[in-house]
């Protein structure tokens, strides 16, 4: 099993979806595109590609000039159906490549928050794996997407109504961190505390609690459907 995953900023962590890619054994190749790496030429390297965030918004070009390339990318691997992860600006990326439109700065949203599936989400082999209705994932965006034509809508919430959505069998678009487990939002409270702190003024003080409830929960969601998203490569 090959896995591509494209990095959009230095300070990814593959988190939860790492840890799903190492019990199934894959075989990982990290592509640091916002360093300049190539990212591949065709979906015939690989068996399936991961998306993650970044600073960038999904229509920032003038200074991310890859990311009409990588747009494209994600959607012929869908094509080729390959199973497709975005996260977050992955998410924005893979709406882009299919057709949606990106509304930057429409949908501003922090920390652990609520996701709410959809029926068909309810139905959906990876969605379905979190357990819940609703269910506990971290955010940190600001940007949000229209669905793209024939896109499967499968969750939402009052910051963001679409959340997570599925085209074809395996492209999956997901807004929220499902990736991001308490220790990569400590890490992320460390290196940006300032920023944390204009999103949501007391967070930081407040992040232990957080942590010890609702990060809890949405640990035990977010691998859930990292190894419900890897059993469909």
């Amino acid at each position: 099993m090959r896995v591509a995953i494209i990095e959009n900023t230095r300070y990814s962590d593959p988190g939860q979806v790492g840890v799903a890619l190492a019990e199934a054994g894959a075989q990982v190749e990290v592509i640091r595109a916002y360093a300049g790496e190539a990212l591949p030429g065709s979906p015939d390297t690989h068996d399936a590609l991961v998306v993650f965030g970044g600073e960038q918004n999904a229509r920032d070009d003038d200074k991310h000039p890859y990311l009409p390339q990588l747009a494209a990318l994600m959607r012929a691997y869908g094509e080729a159906d390959k199973a497709v992860l975005g996260i977050c600006l992955g998410s924005q990326l893979l709406a882009r490549g299919f057709g949606g439109d990106n509304l930057i700065g429409a949908a501003p949203e922090f920390g652990w928050q609520t996701i709410e599936p959809t029926a068909a989400g309810l139905a959906d082999p990876v969605l379905v794996a979190a357990g819940a209705r609703p269910f506990l994932s971290f955010q940190w965006h600001d940007d949000t997407f229209s669905l793209p034509p024939d896109a499967v809508h499968l969750a939402g919430n009052q910051s963001a109504r679409h959340q997570a959505f599925r085209v074809g069998r395996a492209a999956y678009g997901m807004q929220f961190h499902f990736e991001a487990h308490r220790g990569v939002v400590e890490t992320w409270n460390a290196l940006f505390p300032d920023l944390v702190e204009r999103k949501q003024p007391g967070w930081l003080a407040r992040h232990p609690e957080y942590a010890a409830t609702q990060g809890a929960q949405a640990d035990a969601a977010g691998l859930a459907i990292a190894r419900a998203w890897v059993a469909l490569i």
